[in-house]
């Protein structure tokens, strides 16, 4: 079983005249279905996806991004824009269409002095960290370290440092996009400013942006680490968890999970994270490290880069099976919180997890208004994440979360984190803009025109 649902089925296969055009202009590899490699490239992150388009452009810059943009709208093409790849319901992919593939694209360029970094649209997170982290800098930049900056970008971006600086979007200085009609522009409060607004948690509906620049801030060592209870302290876990978070000072992080162990047993997981002096990260995190009796506490500390990196493996690690939902909550009910721990007692896998993302501090004291991600309020982002290594077993795991999420559904908001939504989430029904009319950009969390 894949993950499809909300694409069209529709095949398409490229005649050899129409290769042949696109080869002409295009510099980067161009890799069809009779191509020796395409197997790898049809390829996501989500294991689960299992789509095959007609051509991947493995796009070398600007140049080849334009150039696919225009191919695919004169031959009315579906698009997909892949950067990092690490969309669950499989964005960066689709059946008989162009996959513009920004991969390599890995230009970064580090600004110490105006604490600023430029990079490429194929960058990953670990990638832009490794060159930040040497002048002892970084930016917001999710939870995992092999997610794409792009669609972590311009879906908000949550993260490790959201509560001290913000958002990703709340870092992003300045973007160059190719629009649909395939024309560059640069994007940013002074330029085009309206479409710099709707790039900031817009999703990927307003063009294909082939560089961003971020500010950075001064980041070295901090406190991180998981705090492990058995799962018949679940309860009284996830109860002291919801009063915890509304204590954090902007420094602190708090997630919370439901997951298991590697020996397969069921756990809940306190994610704690401090940016700042560790001696205060060590007062502001020790009620969470001291209570109930944990199993194990690893919170320590250490450099940004291994923060970013502890939860990579096994659970984000490139090719699994996954299935999940997602919405907000701005509470946790006791309601809540039995229907997910009977969840987790009835895990289909040892890689499924159930996680809480607390938002605070810097990222809710920007404007709804200023930017197109408008969840600026104190609340959390729960996912419900089926993850598997077995395709035979996909029906059984997908079955888990859809059992579960109905039973989850009452006590949450019914809106969603874009970087989380799943491929059968409702769109949201605005006024696209005007940037992208005939919605090429369409597969994505759309926002559809009307």
């Amino acid at each position: 079983m894949t993950t499809t649902a909300g694409l069209e089925p529709e095949a398409y296969t490229l005649s050899r005249a129409q290769l042949a055009e696109i080869r002409q202009s295009f510099r980067g590899e161009l890799i069809d279905r009779e191509h020796a490699d395409y197997e790898v490239a049809r390829r996501v992150w989500n294991g689960n996806v299992d789509r095959r388009p007609a051509l991947v452009a493995r796009c070398t810059g600007v140049a080849d991004v334009q150039c696919a943009v225009n191919f695919a709208r004169v031959h009315r093409l579906r698009v997909s824009v892949r950067g990092g790849g690490h969309s669950a319901p499989g964005y960066g992919t689709n059946d008989g269409g162009l996959v513009i593939d920004l991969s390599p694209m890995k230009g970064i360029r580090v600004d110490p002095h105006l604490g600023t970094a430029w990079a490429q649209g194929g960058v990953l997170w670990r990638e832009l960290d490794r060159e930040t982290q040497v002048f002892g800098l970084a930016t917001t930049g999710g939870t995992v370290s092999n997610t794409g900056i792009a669609g972590l970008t311009l879906g908000g971006g949550l993260g490790w440092l959201m509560g001290k600086h913000g958002l990703t979007v709340d870092n992003l200085i300045a973007a160059d996009v190719i629009t649909a009609d395939g024309s560059f522009r640069q994007a940013s409060v002074t330029k085009n400013p309206d479409l710099f607004w709707a790039l900031r948690g817009g999703g990927g509906n307003f063009g294909v942006v082939t560089s961003f620049e971020y500010r950075l801030h001064p980041v070295t060592q901090v406190l991180g680490g998981l705090v492990l209870y058995p799962l018949d302290q679940a309860r009284a876990v996830l109860r002291f968890y919801r009063e915890f978070c509304r204590t954090l000072p902007d420094e602190a992080e708090a997630f919370a999970a439901l997951l298991t162990t590697p020996q397969g047993m069921p756990v809940v997981a306190l994610l704690l994270g401090y940016n700042g002096a560790i001696n205060e990260g060590e007062e502001v995190l020790g009620p969470a490290r001291r209570f109930g009796t944990p199993i194990a506490d690893l919170v320590a500390p250490m450099p940004y880069t291994a923060r970013q990196a502890m939860l990579d493996a096994p659970n984000a690690e490139h090719g699994l099976h996954r299935y999940w939902r997602s919405a907000f909550a701005d509470q946790i009910s006791d309601e809540l919180i039995e229907a997910l721990v009977e969840g987790a007692a009835t895990f289909t896998s040892p890689m499924s997890a159930l996680i809480f993302f607390y938002i605070h501090g810097a990222a809710t004291r920007v404007s709804p208004t200023e930017t197109a991600f408008a969840a600026r309020r104190q609340q959390w982002d729960l996912d419900a994440i089926g993850q598997w290594a077995e395709l035979a077993s996909s029906d059984r795991h997908i079955q888990w979360v859809r059992a579960l999420w109905p039973r989850l559904q009452p006590h949450l908001l019914g809106k969603v984190y874009t970087n989380h939504a799943a491929g059968e989430d409702r769109p949201e029904t605005i006024r696209a803009s005007f940037y992208d009319p005939t919605n090429l950009f369409r597969i994505n969390a759309n926002i559809s025109p009307v």
